[in-house]
């Protein structure tokens, strides 16, 4: 219609898009440098960090790598979201997204393979608490992660008590002289409702006696068995869990994917808007 102009709304970059996803990646900023700091402050107090040979020299695994990778991952991501959104850096973006999505496929496909090789899961899973359970005396915060894990599924070895033959301190053979052989750590014992002091002796000279005898002293069931049986307890809580974490990987790729369309966008008029105004000149 005559005396009326048609209006065109100049692309812009979302703010609340923006901000939400810089808020975002700044807590997993954080989070991860705590996480970062934690682990290798626990490496200096072990004396890691000025011997790194002793990180090869352990046999099992260090609890401290957890921090240290899971600390490490979630610095680089939420350095890369948190500044991409800030300074509306599309290369960032993109890394934080390509990344994020790597990390969600290879979730997914650890996923279907454990649940299509379940048997060798199984396994090994069983060689890895063994490897451990050599190691338990190597290594104070990995000690405390068996003894936790044990107490905590009430569970004794990978298999059973016997797995603690594979430990030079809990060993029967008759050359080993440890006070501990024979025995079993204090985690592996049932407790005593009744008692206010722990008993780290519980377990020791216990596999000197038949099994049935053994079962009133200490946890008789495998870590692998027990293990299991939690996860079939608790599956909805674990699904739960592993669906919510997709579904912010998923919603954190779409954000960043957005945001670098909408800089695209508005990149893109820019270099419209100047070519025309070399035209005109």
């Amino acid at each position: 219609m005559p005396g009326k102009h048609q209006h065109f709304q100049e692309p812009e970059v979302g703010c609340c898009g923006k901000y939400f996803l810089f808020g975002f990646n700044i807590v997993f900023w954080v989070l991860g440098a705590l996480f970062l700091a934690i682990g290798l402050w626990a490496w200096g107090e072990k004396g890691v960090l000025s011997n790194i040979s002793a990180l090869t020299d352990l046999g099992g695994l260090d609890p401290v790598w957890l921090f240290v990778v899971v600390g490490g991952i979630m610095s680089v991501l939420g350095f890369a979201g948190c500044i991409g959104a800030l300074r509306e850096n599309t290369f960032l973006l993109k890394f934080f997204s390509v990344f994020l999505g790597l990390i969600f496929f290879l979730e997914l496909a650890t996923g279907i393979l454990a649940f299509v090789f379940k048997d060798w899961i199984r396994d090994q899973l069983n060689f890895f608490i063994n490897n451990n359970v050599k190691a338990y005396r190597d290594d104070i915060d990995l000690q405390n992660l068996i003894d936790f894990a044990q107490e905590y599924w009430s569970c004794c070895g990978a298999r059973g008590p016997n797995d603690w033959n594979l430990n030079i301190y809990f060993n029967c053979t008759d050359l080993n002289p440890s006070r501990e052989r024979c025995g079993v750590p204090f985690s592996c014992c049932v407790r005593d409702p009744a008692e206010d002091v722990l008993n780290t002796q519980c377990g020791y000279d216990v596999r000197l006696k038949l099994e049935l005898e053994q079962q009133g002293s200490i946890h008789t069931k495998g870590c692998v068995g027990q293990f299991e049986k939690w996860l079939q307890d608790n599956l909805i809580v674990v699904a739960g869990v592993f669906v919510g974490i997709a579904l912010l990987q998923i919603f954190g790729i779409c954000l960043a994917q957005n945001l670098v369309s909408d800089i695209k966008a508005v990149k893109a008029n820019w270099i419209k808007h100047d070519d025309g105004y070399k035209l005109l000149k």
